[in-house]
């Protein structure tokens, strides 16, 4: 069962999170490595490493002893098909749009 549109965004609604995804596009990590980078503890980035992976953003596996980090970015494929639907709309264009008032109006628009 893939994780709720919600699980994922709340994931990535923190700023250690997304962070921790992006250095995991370079390649799999261990989690010490993963942990290098911040000033905090290896539990609080046990606990970041947790919600990735109950987000199913992350994936956790053993080799030997030491865990790796693995990305999986299919799992943001709902998370973007959703946000696709707001491309739907066209950009404003504020100069086009401050021309048409002047047309319409007469006047400059910052008058």
């Amino acid at each position: 069962m893939q994780p709720s549109l919600d699980t994922v965004f709340a994931a990535l609604a923190d700023p250690t999170r997304r962070a921790i995804l992006q250095m995991l596009l370079e390649d799999d990590m261990a989690v010490t490595d993963v942990a290098d980078p911040f000033e905090m503890s290896l539990a609080a980035i046990s606990k970041h490493l947790t919600i990735l992976t109950r987000a199913g953003l992350i994936s956790q596996e053993k080799r030997g002893r030491v865990k790796w980090c693995k990305l999986e970015p299919d799992a943001l494929k709902s998370a973007s098909v959703w946000m696709q639907g707001f491309g739907q709309f066209e950009p404003v264009n504020l100069d086009a749009f401050e021309a048409f008032l002047e047309r319409e109006l007469g006047t400059p628009a910052n008058d």
